[in-house]
């Protein structure tokens, strides 16, 4: 059985905005050389330097690596490498935009825990879903902020 595909649009920022993503690359350069001096270097302790620079790296992960998403009647699928997310669109209970994307949230209001338990959509870079995704979500979740 087929699903029928409402919206489909990939992200990758690492890709659409070169600036940022080469601060950020010399930023982590900076940061690791600043790290492994101080843990290394005057701690004698590597292991934190390595669970550091792994937290750190683990959390940008999703700027470095394609996101790609995909809106069906049922549910919302946010790919990354080798994981997918699934949710449905009763899940969530509002939505709101910002420069960057909209994030679901399981709320009926916007509340400061979206992030761990919403879903974060991101804009591409030419942001040409914005118009088509404001409408299904509009119509699948309805409460917008």
């Amino acid at each position: 059985m087929s699903r029928e595909i409402l919206l489909k649009w990939r992200s990758w920022p690492f890709v659409e905005r070169p600036r940022t993503s080469i601060a950020l690359v010399l930023f982590l350069i900076l940061l690791a050389a600043i790290l492994w001096h101080i843990t290394v270097i005057a701690w004698r302790a590597p292991l934190f330097y390595y669970i550091g620079m792994v937290l750190v790296l683990t959390n940008l992960l999703p700027w470095f690596i394609p996101t790609e998403y995909e809106l069906d009647h049922t549910e919302i699928r946010v790919r990354y490498l080798i994981v997918t997310i699934k949710r449905g669109y009763s899940d969530f209970g509002c939505f709101y935009q910002d420069k960057r994307g909209i994030m679901l949230s399981t709320f009926k209001m916007p509340r400061r825990l979206d992030p761990f338990r919403g879903q974060s959509l991101r804009f591409s870079g030419s942001r040409a879903e914005v118009e088509t995704l404001n409408a299904i979500l509009l119509e699948k979740i309805g409460k917008k902020y």
